[in-house]
């Protein structure tokens, strides 16, 4: 009897430690990462998807996920390695190889740059905008490429004709819209619903509607050259979660939005139904 009860107690102590060696291995299967993305707007949203969704951690990554609401905040992080790999768009990834980084684009979720002018309802036209400011994230961010792009496709001369101003994010540049500090701001589809108490707007520039058509590395996976030859896995690791989540982006809305509005201060059923 002593025999038995001594040999189930056995039994169980050897399953105990075989599920505590089964976890123990997959919590060290996990590789730990930084991982920053640039803008909550809808279209950046595969990094946030990839976060709540499980991807990172299908695909063996125990990631940090943090919020650097610029292009070149984050390359520069990129770059001192306080983040391991980071979302930018490819002219800030070329802007940084100029001055002598090794920085690198892995892969592109949007190869086209997919914004608009939106400006004051008063604003009728090109001529209406002189003298006023718009506002972007900051200098050399995508915003300030498009800001520039549009303006010159409305043949205005950029900081000349129009003043260009360091306003932050999407929600920031609403926000400031709405109070009158700038009369317009370069915006991805659907963000002109996150404007505070439906100021009356209009849309006065597309780059769809430009004479030819600029096409940008805009959504990027982005490390260092050093970084990926010294951990390829990992980065593949990481593009096959966005992958992942770019395909659970277009066929789950609804969970795709509940992970939108989380991230994204602001968001309204107009916006997340425009934007999706």
């Amino acid at each position: 009897m002593n025999g038995g009860i001594h040999g189930n107690r056995c039994l169980i102590c050897s399953m105990l430690l075989f599920f505590i060696a089964i976890l123990s291995g997959d919590a060290q299967g996990q590789e730990k990462i930084k991982i920053a993305y640039s803008s909550t707007d809808t279209l950046n949203q595969i990094w946030t998807i990839a976060q709540d969704a499980g991807f990172y951690k299908k695909n063996g990554l125990d990631v940090d996920l943090v919020y650097i609401g610029s292009t070149t905040v984050g390359i520069a992080a990129i770059m001192a390695q306080d983040i391991q790999v980071g979302n930018a768009a490819g002219s800030g990834v070329a802007n940084a190889n100029v001055r002598g980084a090794d920085t690198v684009s892995v892969a592109c979720t949007i190869n086209v740059l997919a914004y608009e002018l939106v400006v004051r309802d008063s604003i009728k036209n090109a001529e209406d905008l002189k003298g006023k400011s718009i506002g972007i994230s900051r200098f050399g961010s995508v915003s300030d490429v498009a800001a520039r792009e549009l303006l010159k496709g409305l043949g205005l001369r950029p900081m000349e004709d129009v003043k260009i101003l360091q306003v932050g994010g999407a929600s920031e540049r609403a926000a400031g819209f709405s109070r009158g500090v700038i009369a317009g701001f370069p915006s991805p589809p659907g963000n002109v619903h996150l404007i505070p108490g439906g100021l009356p707007h209009r849309i006065l520039a597309n780059m769809a509607d430009l004479k030819k058509p600029y096409p940008l590395p805009f959504i990027c996976a982005v490390t260092t050259k050093s970084y990926l030859a010294k951990n390829r896995s990992v980065v593949k690791r990481v593009v096959m979660a966005l992958i992942e989540a770019s395909h659970f982006f277009k066929t789950n809305k609804d969970a795709t939005q509940k992970i939108v509005a989380k991230y994204l201060r602001g968001a309204n059923k107009a916006y997340l139904d425009s934007s999706y």
